[in-house]
């Protein structure tokens, strides 16, 4: 079974930066597609970042600029550069990767930008 493990979450004050990053274990395939989700308390779940093998990374407008999604060679990890953090990227983001078809989601890290 593929499990999907973020990390590198936390409190930053606004302006500051964060790095996620996303594991796969359980499978000898690689992703061929990985991407980035948030979810802030009362709102639905939102793609931030999105990126396939071989393709160019995608963003929300509200990130572009600010974020930057990357991954290993293997595509077995992936990156989410977050700079200039602002209060309204609080949320729990999570990452979502596909494998043979089949897509797995994180459990989630949550990310909190305060002053």
């Amino acid at each position: 079974q593929v499990q999907v493990v973020e990390s590198g979450g936390g409190l930053v004050q606004p302006g500051g930066s964060l790095r996620l990053s996303c594991s796969i274990s359980g499978t000898i395939y690689s992703a061929t597609a990985m991407s980035w989700h948030r979810q802030a308390p009362g709102t639905e779940r939102e793609m931030v970042a999105g990126m396939a093998s071989g393709g160019m990374p995608n963003y929300t407008d509200s990130v572009k600029g600010r974020f930057a999604i990357s991954r290993d060679h293997a595509m077995k990890t992936s990156y989410l550069q977050m700079q200039n953090l602002q209060p309204e990227d609080t949320a729990v983001y999570y990452c979502k990767v596909r494998v043979r078809g089949a897509e797995f989601w994180g459990q989630g890290t949550q990310v909190t930008v305060s002053s």
